[in-house]
């Protein structure tokens, strides 16, 4: 069966040994059959810069994305926002291509729009605010020219605030603006298809704008366990390992 995957918000991390596991093990059997592999985000829990390529469970996984992208398989990378300074360098390790979020790619014969989602949660107003700060190039060059362990220090600090900061956050708020959703089906054309994450609420939706309906499938994540999107010519089913 020719099929593309699609996954994101695996958050990876040296506490989690055992998702880490599971996506080696996805990347070695599901993934070696693709025919592409798309990553929307959120693939570790936090990237502090290419200088930690080496570190922690971070060099298995390297590893086994380079094996793959070496056997053949093209791996498609969308920052997420626990690891936007993914840069060239964990590209170069591991072979992938650093797609721009979002991105409209045709697969099958269709347009496809890709994003990671957090972009849509405008309702949480403090987090956009946040998000364009870090997103800023300047912010990012003086921040990566700290030492490893002050940044590493600095990004734990700002899980601990964001976790506290959650618990009192609605749901609403933390999942996307329904009309920031349409306003981007629009910029792209209404494509038949839209795939995202970041909210961890798996589920199909539909959205029509004025007679144009697209579908929009949200991925899951892999806190408790791995799940993936398949997408073949004959649409997009979601899977659980």
């Amino acid at each position: 069966m020719d099929y593309c995957l699609f996954v994101s918000d695996l958050h990876l991390c040296d506490s989690r040994p055992q998702i880490a596991r599971a996506f080696i093990s996805f990347l070695e059997t599901t993934a070696s059959k693709a025919r592409s592999l798309y990553i929307l985000g959120d693939l570790f829990e936090y990237w502090a810069g290419d200088d930690s390529i080496a570190t922690g469970a971070n060099q298995a996984i390297i590893q086994s994305l380079n094996k793959l992208t070496f056997s053949g398989v093209p791996v498609f990378f969308m920052h997420g926002n626990r690891d936007f300074l993914i840069g060239e360098g964990f590209a170069r390790a591991t072979g992938v291509k650093i797609l721009p979020n979002p991105s409209l790619v045709t697969l099958y014969g269709k347009p496809v729009l890709l994003s990671h989602g957090d972009a849509l949660c405008t309702d949480d107003i403090a987090y956009q605010k946040f998000r364009s700060e870090v997103r800023n190039a300047s912010w990012k060059t003086q921040f990566l020219n700290q030492p490893l362990k002050e940044r590493i220090a600095y990004i734990e600090e700002l899980r601990a605030r964001s976790e506290q900061e959650k618990s009192t956050k609605s749901m609403l708020i933390m999942d996307v603006n329904l009309q920031a959703v349409d306003n981007l089906l629009r910029e792209f054309k209404c494509p038949p298809l839209f795939i995202h994450g970041h909210t961890h609420r798996p589920n199909k939706h539909i959205h029509n704008i004025n007679g144009n309906v697209s579908e929009r499938w949200v991925l899951g994540d892999w806190y408790e366990q791995g799940s993936y999107l398949t997408l073949s010519a004959s649409g997009c089913h979601s899977q659980l390992l």
